[in-house]
């Protein structure tokens, strides 16, 4: 791996040089002679800002193929008889071009990481791979969508910790409480804990979801999760729109992160996450775009400017309580911390995950504050490079192959529309 130096690029209201090297940022500083550099990379980024990029914490990454296929419609609707009904028909080979075009939306929209439940997991793994990006690959759990059989190898499979390496991390995913049984979430729970995986499930994301807990268990989701023993186990629960106040205690009291997933819950009807109770029980909030069918795109930048916006309009919000940095620093440090990344902020010694963001796009003009630009004025259009564990991902607003894996995706989609 050759090492990179990014020279007269702007952090912290200034220029600096930025040495990458191993996949990790070695040095900042006002100035680092390149001419003592061997098998160095050494790039001019002069009115170019760096940033850190965005942790993608829920996403089903092969849904890019259903983009559009059923829209405006209420999730339980949606999902049982649209959604798995289309899943059904995918292959092995529709899942690898749908992970590729999702991969490759991230990447352009500044997203170096993403948490993904879907199925063959393998073909996904193997575009992260290829893509140089980072990611948490779910196996996910789900009764009544797959054999006993596979729900055996799915548990050998994390017992094997098959594929994992510095850039891929497996985690556990039961689906839901309405997916999955007490004695099966329980299982799930002792998996992650034994193994040491972190657990990703949807949670109290309607109130149907909730209703139904509470008709056949007598608790609501997060108090199922709770009695299942899931306090030890580092976990991360999707949406969470639908919360009682004892629910935010028992995550609080868990060690959960929650990942909000505004865009598609607005979407779909399923409710408004009460971010001002979440931070005012201390609760980790991080942020994901869902999946395309629901949201209707992987763009981390509109979750992150719509999860601001909620909480300034939520009761016990307010204009003033959640800063620009605080909710950057949601869709980026937080994300990469609940999936056990070192990662998500530029300082010395984190792995090197960035943005070059370009100072001269329209909505970066005038830059009083540039985090304030990125967060509340800008959008993709303005990152000019994308660099992911100390390597370019995207240069200079281009991805290798990205017109093929278009051209791919096109083709694939013609046979569903038949």
């Amino acid at each position: 791996m050759s090492d990179l130096l990014l020279k007269s690029v702007y952090k912290d209201n200034k220029t600096c040089d930025i040495l990458i090297t191993q996949g990790k940022f070695a040095k900042i500083a006002d100035s680092i002679d390149a001419t003592t550099l061997k098998n160095t990379d050494v790039v001019d980024c002069k009115g170019l800002a760096i940033l850190p990029p965005f942790y993608n914490a829920h996403c089903h990454a092969a849904m890019t193929l259903l983009r559009g296929y059923a829209d405006d419609m209420e999730l339980n609707k949606w999902l049982r008889e649209y959604i798995w009904p289309f899943e059904a028909k995918m292959t092995y080979a529709d899942i690898e071009i749908g992970s590729r075009l999702a991969v490759l939306e991230m990447i352009k929209s500044g997203t170096v990481f993403f948490a993904d439940m879907y199925w063959h997991r393998q073909n996904t793994m193997k575009v992260v791979n290829e893509m140089g990006i980072r990611a948490t690959i779910g196996v996910t759990i789900a009764e009544g969508l797959t054999t006993a059989d596979a729900m055996e190898a799915n548990f050998k499979f994390l017992h094997d910790h098959w594929g994992e390496n510095e850039r891929i991390k497996i985690s556990v995913m039961p689906h839901s409480v309405y997916m999955v049984n007490k004695e099966l979430l329980k299982r799930c729970i002792e998996t992650a804990r034994k193994e040491g995986y972190v657990l990703n499930t949807h949670l109290s994301e309607t109130l149907y979801e909730n209703l139904q807990c509470k008709e056949k268990y007598g608790c609501t989701p997060a108090e199922l999760f709770e009695r299942c023993g899931i306090e030890g186990v580092h976990w991360v629960a999707a949406h969470c729109t639908n919360m009682v106040d004892n629910d935010y205690n028992i995550l609080k009291r868990t060690g959960a992160t929650i990942a909000l997933n505004p865009c598609s819950n607005l979407k779909l009807a399923s409710g408004i996450p009460q971010i001002p109770a979440m931070i005012a029980k201390g609760i980790p909030l991080a942020i994901g775009t869902d999946g395309a069918s629901s949201n209707n795109n992987l763009d981390m930048h509109e979750d992150m400017k719509f999860a601001a916006l909620l909480e300034k309009n939520c009761p016990g919000g307010s204009a003033d309580t959640l800063k620009a940095e605080d909710i950057l620093k949601m869709a980026t440090r937080n994300g990469a911390v609940a999936f056990g990344w070192d990662a998500g902020v530029i300082e010395e010694g984190k792995l090197a995950d960035a943005l070059l963001v370009r100072l001269d796009n329209e909505r970066m003009v005038p830059c009083y504050n540039v985090i304030s630009n990125w967060v509340y004025g800008a959008d993709s259009n303005a990152i000019d490079s994308v660099i992911c564990n100390g390597k370019f991902v995207m240069r200079n607003g281009h991805v290798d192959g990205e017109e093929d894996i278009v051209k791919e995706a096109i083709q694939c989609a013609e046979k569903f529309k038949r």
